[in-house]
């Protein structure tokens, strides 16, 4: 007999370099007997999410369940993208328990709800709920949030002048539509800086929600999964910048692929990427590195001039050995040219 019961979907959003990566990769190994199924969404060329979820593979939740979708936003690709992918893991036998979406930095999660009313799949899945990250420190740095007291005075002396940036409009949506905002990042920011993320989250979004504080992506899932919040049926109560508009670009921001050999210094390939998101300009740089003499790959993370980077797995037999790095920043702000320079000099 089959199952006419609705697979619940969570949609994880959240800034570039937020954490969604970590927090799914800790769900995946704390499944609890569910059977999970991923989609990654990434921005840009390079894929680097998927292949890192993938290696967290377990028996509830094997490679195969774990599909990438990049170089495409997720919110503008959802018919010729996202609902096939859907129809296929819902296609799995055995079907998973439980869908995860993890959207890309620059994902607008609305576009995505209203998917879930198409015809071909608005019968068996519901949307569990919408889980928004946000990085504690950088919110309380004023990174990826606007000054709203402050952009309330412009206004109010110059109606004509929009002081509100790409950054800030993507933030606020994916608060907008949130059912739940862990912060992430809190070892780093401090009791402080908590406070402050607290505070700023807290003037964004639509309606009072519940704030978890993680480090290192570690949650009990049971926590966020099982939300039960439906969010297919109130859509109309989730604001966004973007209601009313027939279509939303992405032009706001460039990304460009840096690729070489084999590096010698890790620590000197952090510290250029720690000086170019020192500048302002580069909001992400995320990849790996082939490490002369060393049989494992460099995973590389960095949200502005916070530079992460450990060994992750070792290279395939038949996999070339290459750096690839993707450097995303706002448009007009990326300069190719000097940033091939400033990585591979």
């Amino acid at each position: 007999m089959s199952d006419l019961s609705k697979v619940p979907v969570t949609i994880v959003t959240g800034f570039l370099g937020a954490g969604k990566t970590t927090l799914i990769s800790h769900l995946i190994r704390q499944a609890g007997g569910r059977r999970l199924a991923v989609v990654v969404n990434e921005f840009g060329t390079l894929g680097v999410d998927g292949d890192i979820l993938k290696g967290c593979a377990i028996p509830d939740c094997p490679a195969e369940n774990i599909v990438e979708l990049a170089n495409g936003c997720i919110c503008c690709t959802v018919a010729d993208d996202f609902i096939p992918t859907v129809e296929t893991l819902l296609a799995l036998d055995p079907r998973p328990d439980h869908i995860l979406i993890e959207t890309s930095g620059l994902a607008l999660p609305k576009p995505l709800l209203k998917a879930f009313d198409w015809p071909a799949i608005r019968s068996r899945i519901t949307m569990d709920g919408v889980i928004a990250l946000a990085d504690a420190e950088a919110v309380a740095a004023g990174r990826f949030a606007p000054d709203v007291t402050a952009l309330d005075a412009q206004r109010a002396a110059d109606p004509s002048i929009d002081h509100e940036t790409p950054l800030s409009e993507v933030f606020e949506d994916q608060l907008g539509c949130a059912d739940l905002v862990l912060l992430t990042k809190c070892d780093l920011a401090g009791a402080e800086g908590i406070a402050t993320a607290r505070a700023v989250i807290a003037a964004e979004t639509r309606k009072p929600l519940p704030v978890i504080e993680l480090v290192d992506g570690v949650v009990d899932p049971r926590v966020v999964l099982g939300l039960g919040a439906a969010a297919e049926d109130d859509i109309a109560a989730r604001p966004s910048h973007h209601d009313g508009e027939e279509e939303h670009e992405h032009d706001d921001f460039d990304s460009i692929v840096i690729e070489q050999g084999d590096i010698v210094a890790p620590d000197d390939l952090a510290g250029r990427i720690e000086a170019i998101g020192a500048g302002g300009d580069v909001l992400r740089v995320k990849g790996y590195a082939a490490v002369a003499g060393k049989p494992m790959r460099l995973l590389v993370q960095a949200v502005g001039a916070r530079v992460r980077t450990h060994y992750d797995r070792p290279w395939g037999v038949d996999e070339p050995r290459l750096t690839r790095l993707v450097v995303i920043a706002e448009r007009g702000r990326l300069d190719p040219a000097a940033i091939r320079a400033a990585l591979t000099a």
